[in-house]
């Protein structure tokens, strides 16, 4: 199938089979390595992705999905201001360690402060309650959150 998407804000067509997983392509036929597999279930996040701006799981979708879709990887994170914001707070907050969950909460991290212009702390972690974090812990990550969206609100650097 000739799949037609956007994908990190290039328009592109990938010639895939339709049922190829989303997590597959991206990064053996792609080379969109930032995105992980880890349970290949849909438990744990590390393989989200963002499609037309809501967190989905690429180990759960397959490619045909992705048709007319925009699909946002970890990879074009830092060429937007607010994904760069939280990249910023999470390495100023130290919510990264071994770093395999790091792109899922990211991006699940971005589309909530998209959603959220000041989400308390309660809306933070139900945000991230699908991405698992075994080194960091969670109250540094809910902090980096929140001090991405005070640094977004007031336009200053987190």
């Amino acid at each position: 199938m000739k799949l037609k998407c956007v994908l990190n804000a290039q328009a592109v067509e990938i010639d895939t089979a339709p049922d190829r997983r989303v997590v597959d392509l991206l990064r053996e036929d792609l080379g969109l390595v930032g995105t992980k597999e880890g349970c290949g279930t849909g438990e744990c996040g590390a393989c989200t992705i963002l499609v037309n701006g809501q967190p989905r799981l690429s180990c759960l979708m397959i490619a045909a999905q992705l048709e007319g879709q925009n699909v946002m990887t970890v990879e074009e994170l830092a060429d937007t201001e607010d994904g760069a914001a939280v990249q910023r707070a999470f390495v100023d907050n130290g919510a990264v360690q071994c770093g395999f969950c790091t792109p899922g909460m990211e991006l699940t991290a971005l589309a909530l402060v998209r959603e959220h212009t000041l989400p308390e702390r309660t809306c933070i972690r139900e945000g991230l309650s699908g991405n698992l974090c075994r080194c960091t812990g969670y109250s540094k990550i809910i902090d980096a959150v929140e001090r991405a969206t005070h640094a977004l609100v007031k336009d200053e650097k987190p």
